[in-house]
């Protein structure tokens, strides 16, 4: 729960912490409007559970602007996995569901545990060379089964944004584009109206912390999405005397109970606070620039940078590279122990600063590389890459070779980043058709 909020004056990160898209610390707008509900919660004077409730219809009204959606559209569930397992269960009858084979396991497993409970068949679709799902490969793989696709925003491994907008016009009105938000809201601007179902929680690009997740559902095909996990918050008359009552127009329908009004509280805030930044596209700006720049100072310690070649509108706030010839948890201990904090995922580091991230971030990390940095140059890792033999920890546990790897981080005021050009493009790569399995293992490249 978001209750642990201190009366005194909040503090800042780290300077070097680099690791938003594992959890972002709170903002000082979210970690204001936590302890000012907690406070409500506190005291429970008879107008306080109205105000509670509306302030969770407030965090739906500031999602619906910043997602081109009618209020009614979204709701409020506890998590990005809940929500898509709410998703799952929505989804019935015949047909199949296609899912990228390097999705995070978040957005692999609610499909498989409701195939043959009702829900349609997975299709893994596997990559050729890359991790990423193209228009044309999809094209390729869709059959007249396929009902929906789901899909990340942004791969939490590469940082490439996914172009939701072409794939949504290959799959047609009639299929479903569903969309694993959370590593893409907050960081750059998404094509948010491409998406039929969104789901995203608050606790990495947001800062918002965890409890509250974004659930969003277009009408145009409200009908089509049954309310498998909905519950009696869901329902038009809770308290009738006879069961089932009707449901709630909109995604509302799917709730199963009423949301955490302190999180949802916190989303709220977290949201007026992006667009109070400019929105999107203007934080979005100044994160990649902090990441280019990070990534060159990689470059020039001789490290590879995976998918090196991704253009402005291809890459997110995620940047992951290797130093050849080097353990890559020697590599990790190294930048922790510099006070830069990042997440280790076998042989690769991945990098994700926020808009928030002081220009001496960079500095600390350029000093950290410098004992490991080959006098010969660069490198570049730009397509295929081999796979790491560990399995896929959890996004938000610590590695266990590294158990130190993320101390609970304070709030911070966002500071601008310095305009950084952007790298130059390269096409992405492609994928071979999907082909029809059940998942029997891990995804080949840890996703977290």
């Amino acid at each position: 729960m978001n209750d642990q909020i201190h009366s005194s004056a909040p503090r800042v990160p780290m300077p070097g912490y680099l690791d938003h898209a594992r959890v972002g610390p709170l903002s000082r707008p979210a970690a204001s409007a936590l302890a000012g509900a907690n406070g409500l919660a506190t005291r429970m004077a008879p107008a306080d559970l109205d105000r509670l409730f509306a302030l969770g219809d407030a965090a739906r009204a500031s999602a619906a602007r910043l997602l081109d959606a009618r209020p009614q559209e979204l709701a409020l569930s506890p998590s990005t996995s809940n929500g898509l397992f709410t998703v799952a269960a929505a989804l019935q009858g015949p047909g199949t569901v296609l899912v990228p084979r390097h999705e995070f396991p978040a957005n692999v497993y609610p499909w498989l545990r409701f195939e043959g409970r009702g829900g349609p068949d997975v299709r893994l679709v596997e990559p050729d060379g890359g991790r990423h799902i193209t228009p044309e490969s999809l094209r390729r793989g869709l059959t007249p089964d396929v009902v929906a696709l789901t899909v990340s925003a942004v791969d939490s491994l590469t940082g490439h944004v996914a172009p939701l907008a072409a794939l949504k016009e290959v799959l047609g009105p009639h299929r479903l584009l569903i969309v694993d938000a959370i590593q893409g809201l907050g960081a750059v601007p998404l094509e948010a109206e491409a998406a039929d179902v969104l789901v995203s929680g608050g606790q990495k690009w947001l800062r918002a912390g965890w409890g509250a997740a974004l659930l969003l559902i277009r009408d145009r095909c409200a009908a089509r999405l049954s309310p498998g996990l909905g519950g009696w918050a869901g329902v038009a008359e809770p308290f009738a005397e006879r069961h089932p009552a009707p449901p709630l127009p909109g995604a509302a329908a799917h709730l199963a109970t009423n949301p955490d009004f302190p999180a949802a509280a916190a989303l709220g805030a977290a949201l007026d606070d992006l667009a109070a930044q400019g929105g999107p596209a203007a934080v979005g700006a100044r994160i990649r620039a902090t990441l280019a720049e990070l990534l060159d100072r990689a470059e020039r310690a001789g490290a590879e940078v995976l998918l090196e070649g991704l253009g402005p509108a291809e890459r997110a706030g995620i940047g992951t590279f290797r130093l050849p010839g080097h353990d890559p948890e020697a590599v990790h201990r190294a930048l922790e122990a510099a006070g830069v904090v990042t997440t280790r995922r076998g042989e690769w580091i991945r990098l994700s600063p926020h808009a928030s991230t002081p220009p001496a971030a960079t500095e600390l990390f350029a000093e950290a590389l410098a004992p490991f940095a080959r006098p010969t140059g660069r490198a570049r890792a730009t397509g295929a890459y081999p796979a790491p033999s560990e399995t896929v920890p959890s996004e938000t546990a610590p590695s266990e070779a590294v158990p130190s790897e993320t101390a609970t981080p304070e709030p911070a005021t966002p500071e601008p980043a310095p305009d950084i050009p952007p790298a130059p493009t390269a096409p992405p790569s492609s994928l071979t058709p999907p082909s029809s399995t059940t998942l029997t293992q891990e995804p080949t490249c840890p996703t977290t």
